[in-house]
């Protein structure tokens, strides 16, 4: 194991696990806040180096309410589901959801570097779905018996958590599928766990024949650390097109000044803003929503301030429909 290797997996393993422990390295009073202290079914996940970009002492840090579970977890919002944009019915084989035209969804773990309160997945049965060596095999025969496949999309959990050489066995079956033009990867990790990016996985990558997308996801400019800014110049000389999709966050990022800041950093360090969700229906993130009417407000905002090339689409996502829903 090389040193950026085992320097990523510590940090993963040093990340805060404990809700008492986060609050008392951000020195905030317990009594501050309503908290979930023992959420076994969504436990806190939160590493090291993305808890230091959350101001020290304020408990509505907009970092910190993503990752913080709060007793409004447990309110029963109606048209909240487990499933909100079905998965579940769109899964082809052990590990694929095929929901679009021309590219499937690959589950590749059910790990994530941090536990994000408002996750649309929070509640999927990855259990059900994990990729034995022999089911690996079969997804990845899925997708190369299906010529009108033209793109993969890895998620998760989060790609970036497999390790090196899990990831590459993955990377190398799928470059070998001549009708994939590209391979696009969903991750948080980049963002708060920006040593993950590192000289062998630059390597992995830039040895594939397809194209690599890899799509963020940052919701707050504040996410955006130097370390982010490292990792995101390493990935762009290796030819890898960056872009970012954030969720729409009531206490978070509701605000058109603060969009347009998050748009405006993405930039400065290469990356495109791509969507910008509403939030996804799922158990336990009702206390997150916010209007369809107000989020036309605030992308009005940003078509006001920002170049046309710096204005995420809105977009919500609708369970059996053919594609994203575009609002404006």
């Amino acid at each position: 194991m090389n040193t950026q290797t085992a320097a990523w997996q510590q940090a993963l393993a040093d990340a805060f696990t404990s809700v008492e422990a986060l609050c008392e390295h951000l020195k905030i009073p317990l009594d501050n806040v309503a908290l979930l202290s023992n959420f076994k079914a969504f436990p806190l996940r939160v590493p090291r180096g993305f808890a230091d970009c959350m101001r020290p002492g304020d408990p509505n840090d907009p970092l910190l309410k993503q990752v913080l579970p709060i007793q409004d977890e447990l309110i029963d919002y109606p048209g909240y589901s487990h499933d909100p944009v079905g998965d579940l019915d769109a899964v082809a084989a052990t590990g694929i959801i095929h929901k679009y035209h021309g590219r499937v969804l690959l589950i590749s773990t059910g790990a994530c570097a941090v536990n994000c309160r408002y996750c649309f997945r929070r509640n999927f049965p990855y259990a059900e779905q994990q990729l034995s060596t022999q089911k690996l095999e079969q997804a990845v025969n899925y997708v190369a018996n299906r010529p009108e496949v033209s793109e993969v999309i890895l998620s998760g959990g989060d790609p970036l958590l497999l390790n090196d050489d899990k990831l590459g066995q993955l990377l190398q079956r799928l470059g070998e599928i001549e009708h994939i033009r590209r391979i696009r990867i969903h991750s948080r990790v980049p963002i708060v766990l920006p040593m993950r990016i590192s000289e062998q996985l630059l390597e992995m990558l830039s040895g594939l024949p397809q194209q690599i997308v890899m799509v963020f996801h940052a919701n707050h400019a504040n996410e955006l650390s130097p370390a982010v800014g490292i990792a995101c110049r390493e990935l762009r000389r290796q030819g890898i097109t960056l872009l970012n999709q954030s969720v729409l966050l009531r206490g978070v990022n509701d605000a058109g000044n603060t969009l347009c800041e998050l748009s405006e950093k993405l930039f400065e360090f290469g990356v495109l803003p791509y969507y910008l969700h509403l939030l996804d229906r799922a158990s336990g993130t009702g206390h997150f929503e916010i209007p369809e009417t107000a989020a036309k407000q605030l992308l009005e905002h940003m078509q006001r301030h920002l170049p046309g090339y710096l204005v995420p689409k809105l977009v919500k996502e609708q369970a059996g429909a053919a594609y994203k829903i575009l609002i404006c």
